[in-house]
């Protein structure tokens, strides 16, 4: 319904080479990675401009005009330090083409947005951008102590990661309360059965435990997607627990060359799911790569995404078929949604163990920390949807 078109300009003279070769790349059937997205998206004319190195800026995946508003989320019952999550939302401004099944009711799903460890929500704005164009509203909270915007320090611990479940649970009820809230920029927009998650490393981490572990889930989720996450031992209770109702929809996206959060934990969350999911391999990618650079994993992801929230939150007929076709791209990606992951060796450092005994107790509460992580994480990225000033944490531990 909504898939990507290029938006080809009339070029200068001296940008014929670069014009051969974007027809180059469509011809071979991959898209080139999106630059930058304003955070109101109502252009997709080629700027000029005297370098030819940059990549050819996209259209949007959708056709809505996108904006943005801010609002603050407080959590009851923690410090002053640790309860207000900043939170900005990306949403549709605009009715969209005809055609589109949101436009009779105006109100479109909710996605929030979990950020990996030591990333701005910024970072993430071009993929985000591209679901709000598509028509969601999108959230993206800034968690205390995990990203960089925040005024207090860094701090990776269980205890402090352990609080975002809560956190995240707190965010999705407080974008229902404003949809519903008269006088609200989001008053009208939202649809409250219709509630995803996305998350990316650490944030993937969060995002999975509200989704389907027995100690954070919110019944609400009707589809989550997984950006190079794992299992995290240090929530309490267990993941997918036997006996209890099975989890949404869910998508696991790994890049095969990451080795910040390495392809077994992705496997681990995948193999351990039940239908219907799906896994979507970044061929050759690394951590960050796919999710705040402009590159073709993240054309794939971008479109990948989107086609999973219109098929299995939005209830889209066929968009499962546009995201067959849209992940399984030559060199780039491929999508399964074989029983088991590709194959994956080593163990996942911070995921509770494969091996552990079924679920006959009531709870796995923080077991001992026996593993610790020698990688650094890649927290050089450079981005180019203008983080706030500069965040490098050479010190920070690795994000998984």
């Amino acid at each position: 319904m909504r898939h990507t078109r290029l938006a080809v300009a009339a070029v200068l003279t001296t940008l014929v080479v670069a014009g051969a070769a974007l027809a180059a790349t469509l011809a071979a059937g991959t898209r080139p990675g999106r630059g930058d997205k304003s955070t109101t998206t109502t252009t997709t004319t080629i700027a000029t401009s005297s370098t030819t190195t940059a990549p050819p800026p996209m259209t949007p995946i959708g056709t809505y005009t996108v904006e943005t508003t801010s609002l603050t989320v407080t959590v009851a019952g923690l410090p002053p330090t640790d309860n207000v999550l900043p939170t900005t939302v990306w949403y549709p401004a605009s009715t969209s083409a005809t055609g589109d099944h949101r436009a009779a009711h105006r109100r479109y799903p909710l996605l929030v947005f979990s950020e990996g460890y030591a990333q701005p929500v910024t970072a993430y704005a071009t993929l985000i951008a591209d679901w709000a164009s598509a028509g969601f509203v999108v959230a993206g909270p800034t968690y205390p102590h995990t990203a960089p915007s925040t005024p207090t320090t860094l701090d990776r611990a269980p205890s402090e990661l352990g609080r975002h479940p809560a956190d995240l649970r707190a965010v999705i009820t407080t974008l229902l309360d404003a949809g519903r809230t008269r006088g609200s920029v989001l008053a009208g927009k939202i649809d409250p059965s219709e509630v995803g998650l996305v998350g990316q490393s650490d944030g993937g981490d969060v995002s999975l435990a509200v989704a389907d572990s027995s100690c954070c889930r919110y019944a609400g989720v009707k589809a989550a997607a997984i950006l190079s996450g794992a299992e995290y031992r240090y929530f309490s209770g267990q993941y997918f627990a036997p006996g209890t109702p099975p989890g949404p929809p869910l998508l696991v996206v790994q890049g095969t060359d990451d080795t910040v959060n390495p392809p077994v934990c992705s496997a681990q969350i995948y193999d351990a799911a039940a239908p219907p999911k799906y896994y979507l391999d970044l061929l050759g990618a690394t951590h960050l790569a796919p999710y705040e650079d402009a590159t073709s994993w993240q054309a794939v992801v971008a479109q990948v995404t989107t086609d999973f929230f219109d098929a299995d939150l939005a209830g889209e007929r066929g968009a499962l078929t546009r995201m067959y076709h849209d992940g399984n791209v030559a060199d780039v990606a491929e999508l399964t949604t074989a029983p088991t992951s590709p194959p994956a060796t080593g163990s996942c450092p911070t995921a509770p163990a494969t091996t552990a005994p079924p679920a006959t107790t009531t709870t796995t509460t923080a077991p001992p920390a026996t593993t610790t992580t020698t990688t650094a994480p890649p927290a050089t990225t450079t981005t180019t949807t203008a983080p706030p000033a500069t965040t490098t944490t050479t010190t920070a531990p690795p994000a998984s």
